[in-house]
């Protein structure tokens, strides 16, 4: 049980770690930054998963990029379009829905 476990977990994680994202560049954040604080707060994140999401949103237009270079080293920084603040909102109430099913699901099965 605990092998399906070790690969069902990072599934659920891997579905929702785009309204993460998007939820934290709300403000400029760069790459490291934006992996740190996704652990801080519960979501640990490899920046080999964390940069392709942030290549893809940057092509859909959710997302813009632009280089600071006055510090000791440039860095790429990261903050949503407005595009990207729009589809934010609509997951977050895509997301309200489905929590909302899965708690009346575990309720009705005396799960919670």
């Amino acid at each position: 049980m605990e092998g399906l476990l070790d690969r069902l977990i990072p599934e659920m994680r891997r579905g929702v770690l785009q309204m993460a994202v998007l939820s934290l560049l709300g403000e400029k954040s760069y790459g490291y930054a934006l992996c740190r604080s996704l652990g801080d707060k519960g979501f640990p994140t490899e920046e080999g998963t964390l940069y392709p999401i942030l290549r893809r949103f940057e092509e859909q237009g959710l997302i813009q990029a632009s280089w600071k270079t006055d510090g000791p080293r440039p860095r790429k920084y990261y903050q949503t379009t407005r595009r990207g603040t729009q589809l934010l909102k609509d997951l977050e109430s895509q997301w309200i829905e489905i929590a909302a099913s899965v708690e009346k699901l575990l309720a009705a099965n005396g799960r919670k």
